[in-house]
């Protein structure tokens, strides 16, 4: 009896190692080589690479659709067309999905949609980062509107997890019609260069529908997105450097909205660094890259900038400061003057919200001569736009650091973490001009009849800049009135705001009760 019942045991595990193997073949070796032929990897490959080794745990494989229209019922789904479970990067745990392309072209129906789901209240439960690795054709039409809802389940806790985990999107291929609102929830979108796309409606349908011709990498291709929609982060040119890409943007965050970022072993912190006099030209108007400011300043020069294509008028990203994750947002000179519109205050205002919901201290490095001028931008919002900034700065309650580099001026002054909005500590370089506009604008402002009924209106007009210029636009009439903390020597930057953060470590404060603020979307 005990011999036979060793062997049935045996003939079941044989079954399930059949079954299993099966389900991890997914649409047959014919579709993989198609895959591998369109230059993509497979959903367990994409894993692999991902992951720490050995560590995925794969979970519900044996779910199946239950589907009965259009001969669905004779059609099998091995996995439902996703790959579910978790795993450990950098020896933390994450939880993630990878569609499988090889079945019924990743298509989303009710099953699948489930297994997503699950995964992702698992990921909340356990307060560990989420991971979507995209690849579909859409909804299964077949379906119907079960493939609908089955989008509904995952967006409802795309939203409600927000704030609460890391959310990370990964198209690795085509993300169509309703599957885009799912990354689009998500923090950080990443997108392969020439073989992902992301669009609502496809360019066959834009012909039917207005007759304009275009390709689906012209219209949702990755440098679409990353240099003119934003709605992607980060691109790489292969599946392989994107994933690299995912596992370095985790090691600067924390699990969930509760936990802190690791800590890094820090770079020696020398204080003193002749080498910033020489990137910030004093005079006002030369323009200098801002990158190269922030590299000198962070640990071992590594800072992982977000967005980095598009609104680069603004320049944003994360990094450490003596081992400790650190958001960074910095004017840029090179574009628009480092001049804040539409899209650059839409970029600023929704990185401050992610740092604050993942208690990651902002860092604000300002240069900014105002908010860009134009009839597009005050027609397309940049009132509305603009005020985004604000709100986010005065809503989060994570340590706020600003060093001001040289100008501040007007409104963008204030929206910049000013102290009036909340910030914790303004430095200030000494050849900072803090006003509410530029000396040559206010001087034609304040001095107009001066200049206009001067003998020579061009002496008069440098004269009365330069009185400006030393009553008002300069460093110490702020501090005077407590509106920065410090004026600093440029070369201890780095030193002064490493002592700051140590400072603010502990930070406490609230908010009053409310259900949520209304921001100016």
């Amino acid at each position: 009896m005990v011999a036979l019942m060793s062997s049935n045991m045996y003939e079941k595990i044989d079954e399930l190692m059949e079954r299993k193997y099966k389900i991890q073949l997914g649409g047959g070796d014919a579709r993989i080589d198609a895959q591998h032929n369109r230059g993509k990897l497979t959903a367990r490959e994409r894993i692999e690479l991902l992951l720490d080794p050995d560590t995925f745990m794969e979970l519900n494989p044996f779910v199946e659709h239950r589907a009965t229209h259009f001969g669905l019922d004779q059609m099998e789904a091995p996995g439902e067309g996703v790959v579910t479970g978790y795993g450990k990067i950098n020896g933390r745990p994450v939880y993630l999905f990878a569609q499988d392309f090889t079945v019924f072209g990743g298509a989303l129906g009710e099953m699948h949609a489930m297994k997503i789901a699950k995964v992702m209240d698992l990921a909340a439960k356990n307060g560990a980062p989420f991971i979507g690795l995209n690849d579909s054709g859409g909804a299964r039409i077949q379906e119907g509107v079960s493939s609908l809802d089955g989008y509904g389940t995952i967006f409802y806790r795309n939203a409600i997890y927000s704030g609460v985990i890391p959310q990370i999107s990964v198209i690795l291929g085509p993300c169509a019609g309703g599957a885009v609102y799912s990354p689009a929830i998500t923090d950080f979108v990443f997108m392969v260069e020439k073989t992902s796309q992301m669009f609502i409606t496809g360019p066959k349908v834009i012909e039917t529908v207005t007759g304009e011709k275009i390709s689906a990498e012209d219209l949702g291709g990755a440098k679409v997105h990353s240099t003119v929609s934003g709605n992607a982060h980060f691109t790489g040119e292969t599946e392989q450097e994107v994933l690299e890409g995912v596992r370095r943007l985790l090691s600067f965050l924390p699990q969930n909205n509760r936990d802190r970022a690791p800590v890094i072993e820090a770079e020696e912190n020398n204080g003193w660094q002749e080498e910033l006099l020489e990137l910030v030209p004093a005079e006002s108007t030369k323009v200098y890259d801002v990158r190269k400011v922030i590299e000198k300043i962070v640990d071992h020069g590594d800072f992982m900038e977000v967005q980095p294509n598009f609104a680069r008028n603004i320049v944003i990203g994360l990094a450490r400061i003596d081992g400790h994750s650190v958001g960074i947002i910095a004017n840029q000179p090179k574009v628009m003057a480092g001049g804040l519109d539409i899209h650059s205050s839409d970029k600023l205002a929704r990185f401050i919200r992610f740092c604050d919901c993942f208690n990651i201290p902002l860092l604000t490095f300002e240069d900014v001569s105002g908010f860009f001028p134009g009839i597009n931008q005050e027609h397309g919002g940049i009132i509305r736009h603009g005020a985004k900034i604000l709100y986010a700065y005065s809503e989060a309650t994570v340590p706020k650091i600003t060093v001001i580099l040289r100008k501040a001026y007007g409104g963008a002054y204030v929206a910049l973490n000013s102290k009036s909005i909340g910030a914790d500590v303004v430095y200030a370089w000494p050849n900072a001009e803090i006003a509410v506009m530029g000396p040559e604008g206010a001087a034609n402002v304040i001095f107009a009849k001066e200049i206009e009924q001067s003998e020579d209106p061009a002496a008069t007009r440098a004269e009365k800049i330069a009185l400006y210029r030393e009553k008002f636009a300069n460093p110490y009439v702020a501090a005077s009135l407590g509106m920065v903390d410090d004026v600093i020597d440029p070369r201890e930057t780095r030193q002064k705001v490493a002592q700051a953060l140590e400072m603010l470590r502990n930070k406490q404060e609230d908010r009053p009760y409310k259900k949520h603020g209304n921001i100016p979307l």
